[in-house]
Parts: structure tokens; sequence; C-alpha cells
């Protein structure tokens, strides 16, 4: 008797394992529940571009005219955008995700802010604070 039930419990602990690793190590692949897109296909196709063009421009002496900082906020205004695709139809697994997308957020909406009054300090920072939660999410998601 005792047999069957370290054997049952093992199971059921077997079992549980596989669907809790399982949904954690999917996570960066999740499509929403009714959108097609693949996160991987947000990441590469909004995310990165927009945060490669934006880093580009807040280095050094930052955006050299109007038009370079409207760029620049035309890549902060995507990265806002994302971070609200990456909460949306059920793609979120877990509260590193959501904290990193609200971060996302906020800090791209930080940036939009500093790239209107072409202030590249605040640009800058937030723009740093923006990265950094990005990569503690990849760290914790990404294969």
């Amino acid at each position: 008797m005792a047999r069957k039930l370290m054997l049952g419990t093992g199971l059921v602990l077997s079992a549980l394992g596989i669907v809790i690793l399982g949904t954690t190590a999917s996570a960066q692949v999740k499509q929403g529940k009714t959108r097609p897109a693949e996160t991987k296909y947000l990441m590469r196709g909004i995310v990165q571009p927009n945060c490669a063009g934006l880093g580009k421009l807040l280095k050094a002496s930052g955006p050299a005219d109007e038009k370079a900082w409207d760029t620049a906020a035309c890549h902060a205004a995507c990265l806002n955008e994302v971070g609200h695709l990456l909460m949306a139809d059920g793609r979120c697994p877990d509260g590193k995700w959501a904290g990193a997308s609200k971060t996302l957020q906020s800090e791209s909406a930080a940036v939009l802010e500093a790239c209107k009054k072409q202030d590249l300090k605040a640009a800058s920072a937030a723009f740093k604070k923006m990265t950094q939660s990005c990569a503690a999410c990849h760290k914790a998601h990404k294969k």
C-alpha cells in the first residue's frame, strides 16, 4: 500500500513538473491566443530594429537634427507599443515577463518624452533602464 502511494505521488509530481517546465521553457515562442505572431517575430521584427536604431541615435552627442530626434521618438514609440503587445492576448507567462513589459512601456514613454524635448541625458538614462529590464527578462525566458 505504501509503495502504491509513493508511486502515485511520484507520478503526480512528475506530471506537475513537466507542466511547469513546459510552460516556462516555451514562453519566448508562445503565440497569443488569437493573434498568429510568435514572440520571436515581435522581438526580431519590432524590438531589435527599434532598440538598435534608438541606441545608435543616443550615442555620443545624440541625434544631430530635428529629423534624427523625430526618428529616435519613432523608435521609442514603437518600443512602447510592443511593450503592450507582449502583455496582450495571453502572451504573458509570469511576473518577471509582466514586470519587464511594464518597464519597457514606462521607460520607452520616458525616452519618447525626452526625445520630444531633445534631452539626450534623460533619453539615455531611460533607454538604459529599459534595456536592463529587457536583459533580465531575456535571462529568464530566452533559450
